[in-house]
């Protein structure tokens, strides 16, 4: 069966976004976002049909030789690869009024062909 798994910066990303939601909306509503989003993850892993390809020319640094995928949850950008045995590596979260294409940049610069990501 196919797994997400995190690279750091989205980790880091996700438990933000807990943080964020717990203090303006409540554990309640932060408890359901997360849910939803790692529901969101585990669809993303059986259907590929819904990936859409990110351009090349935003997938950088050039080391990164895989495709890079996104897909969309409520308010945030999940940015994805495939990995070697076929498991989605969350390679960086975005909110979407946050500066999409710099933010992406600087996430995926700090990644490297030889970086495993961690399971959740």
């Amino acid at each position: 069966m196919v797994a997400y798994r995190f690279y750091p910066r989205a980790d880091a990303a996700q438990d933000k976004i807990w943080r964020d939601t717990v203090e303006k909306w409540g554990e309640k509503q932060a408890v359901t976002y997360i849910i939803g989003w790692h529901t969101h993850l585990q669809r993303l892993c059986e259907e590929k049909a819904i990936w859409r390809k990110l351009p090349q020319r935003l997938a950088v640094p050039a080391d990164v030789k895989r495709e890079a995928h996104f897909s969309r949850y409520e308010h945030h950008y999940v940015f994805f690869r495939e990995l070697d045995n076929g498991d989605l590596g969350v390679m960086s979260i975005l909110h979407e009024r946050m500066g999409v294409p710099v933010r992406l940049a600087g996430d995926l610069a700090v990644l490297s062909e030889k970086a495993e990501p961690s399971k959740p």
